[in-house]
C-alpha cells in the first residue's frame, strides 16, 4: 500500500524531481500546485458530464497536465535524463481538438457568464485556474527557472480549448433538454 503521509514536508520544504528541496512557497511548487488545482477542477467537470466525448477529452488533458507538472518539478541537473517535457505535438493536439469542437459549436462574439450548466461552470473554473497557472509559468520562463516555452504555449491553448469545450457542453446540454 502506498504511503500517503511521509512527514518529509512537515518542515515546510518539498522535494523536486532531482535532489533539490525547496520551500513549499517557492515558485515551482506554487506553480505545479496551481496546475494540480486545474486538474482537479477538470476532474469535477468530467464527473459532472454524461457526454463521453467530453469525458475522454478531459481525461486526456488531465494526463498531459501530469506530464507538465512533472516537467515543472524537474531540476535542471536531471531534466534531460527525465524526459518529462511538453512538446509542439502536445500543443498541436490541443489545436486539433479545438478545431474539431468549433465545427460543432458556434462561439459567440460576446462575454460569457459562466453557470448555464454544472459541467460548463466547472470547465470555466478550470479555465481560470489554467490561466493563473499560465501567468505563473510565464514568470518561471522569464526568470530563467524553466527553459521550455512549449509549457506556456500549451497552457495558453488549453485555456482556449477548455473555453470552447464549455460552450460545447452547454450547447449539447440545452439540446438534450429540449422537449420531445
Amino acid at each position: 500500500m502506498a504511503k500517503v503521509t511521509t512527514g518529509a514536508g512537515d518542515t515546510g520544504y518539498t522535494g523536486l524531481l532531482g535532489a533539490e528541496r525547496v520551500a513549499k512557497y517557492d515558485p515551482r511548487p506554487d506553480t505545479f500546485g496551481t496546475v494540480d488545482e486545474a486538474t482537479s477542477a477538470l476532474g469535477l467537470a468530467r464527473a459532472m458530464t454524461q457526454d463521453q466525448k467530453v469525458k475522454d477529452i478531459i481525461y486526456h488533458v488531465q494526463q498531459e497536465l501530469y506530464l507538465l507538472m512533472g516537467e515543472l518539478a524537474t531540476t535542471p541537473e536531471v531534466y534531460e535524463k527525465m524526459g518529462l517535457r511538453m512538446t509542439i505535438e502536445h500543443v498541436q493536439g490541443l489545436e486539433k481538438v479545438e478545431e474539431q469542437l468549433k465545427q460543432e459549436v458556434e462561439i459567440p462574439n460576446k462575454f460569457i457568464i459562466p453557470g448555464d450548466t454544472l459541467a460548463g461552470a466547472a470547465l470555466d473554473l478550470a479555465r481560470t485556474i489554467i490561466r493563473r497557472a499560465e501567468r505563473m509559468v510565464v514568470k518561471l520562463l522569464h526568470d530563467g527557472v524553466i527553459q521550455n516555452g512549449e509549457v506556456v504555449r500549451y497552457l495558453n491553448r488549453l485555456s482556449d480549448m477548455i473555453f470552447i469545450l464549455a460552450r460545447y457542453i452547454e450547447v449539447k446540454s440545452s439540446v438534450a433538454e429540449l422537449p420531445q
